[in-house]
């Protein structure tokens, strides 16, 4: 894969967008960041959908600040031992959070947690979002949203669908279908996302809930139906695919990848990031590229970020407590 080339954002550049107006000791740090590698904390193992978006901005970033940005895997808990590892580093802005909504849905659902996604990071900037399918093996009667909304309210219980686990954001989206529609579909959690796609294909299970890129690679090659997407986007390679919100307007439960620092960073250093952050996310082929792996651009800057991860936090809260969601 090739990058294109960015310039490195000068302290000029940043003076003119506002950034960098910190007196004294504040300014001079300012002016001198970054001087050393970066590390992107990334919460799953390498070669997934998540490690992959990190890799597609670290080479990027890496150009924009002169500094190599390098990707680290410390996968488990759903990327929660990343989240853990940068809310107690050094709030420097060297040591950073690629996360995702595992960790806003996850403080809902433990009993305690080491560190609190929120409080506990200085959000940067909001970067993708993963576009989810509900994917249909292809004897379920339905191949519209409108059909399938129609079919599952027809036979209460009778359908089931498959997602990677409890609490996980697959499982906490079609729960909130279910919650809009006021409809009944029985959940069969699986031990990660690999045995979905052959369970739909041979029918043992009719529904299942999975990522574009999983889903599109079977709906090709005509040995699922694409239903919906969970998300009002427009997936490239898939514009044929309906979003639900185009019968429940406002329907979102993509989930949101997004870059923290530590509590207590800098803000003209979170400022810093966040702007070549966004420098990197406009790159023309962007979009095309991040497509790939399934991701669509959503960039979000600092300003912004951290209400819309609390606006999402109190919404899987709503749908847990509404839906009596509890751990396994």
């Amino acid at each position: 894969m090739t990058h294109p080339t960015f310039p490195p954002i000068s302290r000029r550049t940043l003076l003119a967008a506002g950034l960098g107006t910190l007196a004294g000791g504040a300014a001079q740090a300012q002016a001198t960041y970054p001087n050393r590698p970066i590390r992107l904390m990334v919460g799953y193992s390498a070669g997934g959908g998540i490690d992959a978006v990190a890799r597609l901005l670290g080479p990027r970033l890496s150009t924009l600040l002169g500094q190599q940005v390098v990707v680290e895997n410390r996968a488990g808990a759903s990327g929660l031992i990343a989240g853990d590892l940068v809310a107690k580093a050094a709030p420097d802005g060297y040591t950073l959070f690629l996360g995702d909504s595992s960790a806003l849905i996850a403080q809902h659902l433990q009993a305690r947690m080491s560190f609190d996604p929120i409080k506990s990071f200085a959000p940067v900037a909001g970067v993708f979002k993963l576009p989810l399918l509900i994917v249909a093996n292809n004897e379920f009667p339905a191949r519209t949203p409108t059909e399938f909304l129609s079919a599952m309210k027809a036979a209460p219980g009778k359908y089931s669908y498959a997602t990677s686990g409890v609490g996980q954001v697959q499982h906490l989206g079609f729960e909130m279908l279910k919650g809009r529609t006021q409809s009944f579909v029985v959940h069969v959690p699986y031990r990660g996302a690999a045995q979905i796609m052959p369970d739909v294909i041979s029918g043992q299970v009719p529904l299942g809930v999975v990522s574009a890129t999983a889903g599109m690679a079977q709906v090709k090659a005509g040995r699922v139906k694409a239903i919906a997407v969970m998300s009002p986007i427009t997936l490239a390679g898939a514009e044929n695919v309906p979003p639900l919100s185009s019968v429940l307007p406002g329907f979102d439960a993509a989930p949101r990848i997004y870059i923290a620092a530590p509590a207590g960073t800098p803000q003209a250093v979170v400022d810093q990031l966040s702007a070549a952050l966004q420098s990197v996310m406009s790159a023309p082929d962007m979009a095309q590229i991040a497509a790939q792996q399934g991701a669509v651009p959503a960039f979000v800057p600092a300003a912004q970020i951290a209400a819309d991860l609390r606006r999402e936090s109190a919404m899987w809260a709503k749908i847990i407590r509404e839906q009596k969601i509890s751990a396994e």
